[in-house]
């Protein structure tokens, strides 16, 4: 027997979570890119922040792959954790060859589609829907 899992009105699921934390860290990193240029402290922050926003990439495929498997909905947003993996994995690459003309630029597109992923994902969570007026 198949069971299906909702969530209570209000209430934030493990994905949002996860697609929260990736889009925290890439944000912290941006900070922290900046630092670089004016303090040692910069570099630490970073590296350690990049270890964080790779891990976050890792947490947001389970998640994914969690909501997906009990409820048989869309395998879609493990495509997007994937594709986002995989975009860290180029990431951390770029950062240790320090090929910055890459690296910065993907860090912001990370950034802006991590921002719409956490959109996507709280525009389609149960109870978001109900504050929208009907014309």
């Amino acid at each position: 027997m198949a069971v299906q899992t909702t969530t209570a009105p209000g209430r934030f699921t493990f994905l949002h979570v996860a697609i929260a934390l990736q889009t925290l860290a890439l944000f912290f990193q941006g900070v922290t890119a900046g630092m670089l240029l004016s303090s040692s402290l910069g570099a630490v922050l970073h590296d350690v922040g990049s270890r964080v926003m790779y891990g976050a990439s890792m947490l947001y495929v389970l998640a994914a792959i969690l909501a997906w498997r009990p409820g048989g909905g869309s395998p879609r947003p493990i495509l997007y954790a994937s594709g986002f993996l995989v975009l860290a994995s180029v990431q951390v690459v770029l950062g240790i060859a320090h090929i910055p003309s890459l690296h910065v630029p993907l860090g912001i597109l990370m950034f802006g589609l991590s921002v719409l992923a956490l959109g996507q994902a709280l525009s389609t969570a149960p109870g978001v829907n109900s504050l929208r007026r009907t014309p």
